[in-house]
């Protein structure tokens, strides 16, 4: 849903940056469904799943509930109540071993330890980029500090 709202704004909005702009112009930036709050959402789903990644090639074990552990605390934890946070910790333990993980994915380890670690690499900028898109604008720290 997210991700076919930006697509959608694509459409008729031609930069990341022009995105943003039109949010905060039309006060709209702090609405829930806002682009720029969408932006932010996908921002922070990219941030989760580099620590995730970035952990599981720390720890080299074979359970995930750590690093998503990790992760959520670092990454949504924040903006989440009791109730989600709740949920997420009870949720913790039914994620499957990191072993099950990749055999779903026909993946063997060594090739997941090297692809992960390509996505670390590669979703940094990335990250770093999209928040000074917010830092740079009047408001748009109010805007990541939202979702």
């Amino acid at each position: 849903m997210v991700i076919d709202a930006l697509t959608e704004a694509s459409k008729s909005i031609d930069t990341l940056e022009a995105l943003i702009d039109h949010d905060i112009e039309h006060n709209c930036a702090k609405v829930s469904n806002s682009n720029s709050r969408d932006l932010v959402r996908v921002k922070r789903s990219i941030d989760m799943l580099r620590i995730i990644f970035v952990q599981i090639l720390i720890q080299r074990g074979n359970s995930i509930i750590g690093p998503v552990s990790i992760a959520y605390e670092q990454v949504f934890a924040p903006y989440h109540g009791w109730t989600i946070k709740t949920a997420v910790s009870t949720a913790l333990y039914t994620l499957p071993s990191l072993a099950r993980v990749l055999k779903k994915l026909n993946e063997s380890e060594d090739s997941a330890m090297v692809q992960m670690q390509n996505y670390v690499t590669a979703s940094a900028p990335v990250i770093q980029y999209i928040e000074n898109l917010f830092h740079s604008r009047e408001s748009g720290d109010v805007v990541l500090g939202l979702v």
